[in-house]
């Protein structure tokens, strides 16, 4: 991992509260869509405050929620007292083979080492398993929040895992869906959200007040005063299936004994006689 990224990766802790109060939460027909069944069993990694995590154990999940930075796992605790909770990072999973129905990332897959962290995904997930990602990206498309964008940085925003699923060779066709979502903002949750991007978290006092006041007068220019303003999301969600490796070396095995799964014999392996009846 580049040193840069580890340097902002590592940022979130110094702004916990800040993460927690200026952060919008996620859709539950987004999560409902992410999951995909009743009852699963859920590693949750980047947990952060626990903005998924609240939802994820609302709708009745059993959830191993996740973060590598103390600051956030202790807001976290406070905000989902019923999740099971670990300091632990994506590159190193203290759970067994084939042990969680679902690994989920929320706002936190562009800063894993993707090296390690996939295989190790793939390898607590059981068969039938997937991976699911989301991100709460701001709607760009309109002019004022593309401007807020400026101020805050985008690396967010370019992120599209598809691509990078597909070429580890250790999940499937990845499902994408979007949905939309509002988050109501006034002149103190703005500075929140914005101190809580880690390309302003990583600046020094100085920069970082400089930064603030450019938001504010940011928002002096958009907001409506007290009535605060409305910001657009798109919600962006991926998901894909992990590829089963047992049943990978078994097409391999029957391969080498001249079978291939998934494919019908034509007659010349078998002693089978084939009759067409056409």
């Amino acid at each position: 991992m580049d040193e840069d990224v580890r340097r902002h990766a590592r940022s979130f802790g110094s702004v916990a509260q800040a993460y927690d109060r200026g952060r919008p939460s996620y859709p539950r027909e987004a999560v409902q869509w992410l999951i995909g069944r009743r009852g699963a069993t859920v590693l949750e990694l980047g947990a952060g405050t626990g903005k998924l995590t609240a939802e994820l154990i609302a709708l009745g999940h059993d959830v191993h929620a996740t973060d590598p930075d103390d600051a956030m796992l202790d807001v976290l605790r406070e905000r989902v007292p019923r999740a099971r909770v670990s300091n632990t990072s994506a590159e190193e999973i203290p759970l067994g083979d084939r042990s969680v129905d679902v690994v989920i990332a929320a706002q936190a897959f562009h800063w894993f080492d993707h090296d390690l962290a996939l295989p190790e995904i793939a390898r607590v997930l059981r068969p039938g398993g997937h991976l699911a990602l989301v991100w709460n990206l701001r709607d760009e498309r309109i002019p004022w929040v593309r401007r807020l964008g400026r101020l805050i940085g985008t690396q967010e925003q370019d992120t599209d895992p598809a691509e990078m699923l597909v070429n580890s060779k250790l999940f499937g066709f990845v499902e994408q869906q979007e949905f939309k979502s509002w988050q109501d903002v006034n002149r103190e949750s703005i500075l929140d959200l914005v101190a809580s991007s880690s390309n302003v978290a990583v600046l020094d006092e100085e920069q970082r007040a400089a930064k603030l006041a450019e938001v504010l007068a940011f928002y002096d220019d958009y907001g409506r005063g007290m009535d605060g303003m409305q910001l657009p999301y798109v919600v962006s969600c991926h998901k894909a299936l992990v590829v089963d490796k047992v049943d990978e070396s078994a097409s391999a095995a029957d391969s080498d004994e001249g079978v291939t799964l998934g494919k019908p014999s034509d007659g010349t392996d078998t002693d089978m006689l084939l009759i067409d009846f056409r």
